[in-house]
């Protein structure tokens, strides 16, 4: 039996599309059809449903899913247990990530990752949506949001520290708060949906339903309306730690911490394994963030 055809088979059993299959391997979808028709021929049993527009397991392939997953997964457990600090990571690693984050902090890093792991590309797609990673192919994502599905491994990559800040012209012309219920009294810029702010008080936790004259759905336009005056907005230290040294956004309540349990989290699909590419990602990543990371340092 062909362990290039059972991953094949393993990733058609998700993404339910040849072409897509084949193109996460690096295989044109005649290639890609012809390793399920010789899968199927190998072990006697039609595995697959094949439509012009998407492939279904047939009971007989549901049944072999597993059994293949678990193939696949002791071959790579064996190559990393004899390979380990002797054999490079290679191959193709499909990387999801939030824009903003994705471009200030990852593609920066990148130079440094593949001059140690020559063997590898990586793929990036960069999108504020949460990606399915077994439907759309993908090793690893890179997440700074609630992590909801518990089908995904995940592994804190860095702290993701979110303040209150505004620009110096805007607290010149309003006021600098001293509470959290003056705020009630400013303008307030918000991403759509997350207007209540938890802050902590001495006599405990605060929410306080925000409002002002702007909103928007990306946090690169919230921080540069704050850059600009509009208000005072959260902000992730790693977006605007530049703005901060630069005088250009000041901390206001600081002595009113956000009630947050946020993080840089690197979530993958499988428990069971986890193949070296990612693992040599998520190493080399949380060692670059470090426990206090750049960004927080000043």
């Amino acid at each position: 039996m062909n362990i290039d055809h059972l991953k094949l088979f393993v990733r058609l059993a998700y993404t339910q599309n040849i072409s897509a299959a084949g193109q996460a391997l690096g295989l044109s979808p005649a290639v890609a059809s012809s390793y399920v028709s010789k899968l199927e021929q190998s072990i006697g049993v039609r595995l697959l449903h094949r439509t012009t527009r998407k492939v279904s397991l047939t009971e007989e392939g549901l049944a072999f899913l597993p059994h293949a997953e678990d193939v696949l997964a002791s071959v790579e457990a064996a190559r990393a247990a004899v390979g380990a600090g002797q054999l490079s990571p290679q191959g193709r690693l499909r990387v999801a990530a939030p824009v903003s984050f994705g471009r200030m902090h990852l593609v920066p890093a990148l130079p440094g990752f593949l001059t140690r792991y020559p063997e590898l590309q990586v793929d990036f797609k960069l999108s504020d949506s949460i990606v399915d990673l077994v439907e759309g192919g993908f090793d690893i994502a890179i997440r700074n949001a609630a992590l909801k599905d518990s089908t995904l491994i995940a592994r804190k990559m860095a702290p993701d520290k979110r303040i209150l800040c505004a620009a110096p012209g805007y607290l010149e012309q309003y006021g600098r708060p001293a509470t959290p219920e003056d705020l009630l009294q400013h303008q307030c810029i918000n991403l759509l949906g997350l207007e209540s702010w938890q802050l902590f008080t001495p006599s405990g936790p605060v929410v306080i339903k925000t409002q002002g004259a702007f909103r928007t759905d990306n946090g690169e336009a919230m921080r540069d309306a704050c850059v600009n005056g509009l208000g005072i907005s959260i902000n992730a230290t790693w977006s605007v730690y530049q703005h901060l040294a630069r005088g250009e956004l000041v901390p206001v309540l600081e002595e009113f911490p956000l009630v947050a349990d946020t993080a840089i989290w690197a979530v993958y699909p499988s428990s069971r394994l986890l193949a070296p590419k990612v693992r040599a990602f998520i190493d080399y990543f949380a060692d670059y963030f470090g426990e206090t990371p750049y960004w927080d340092l000043a």
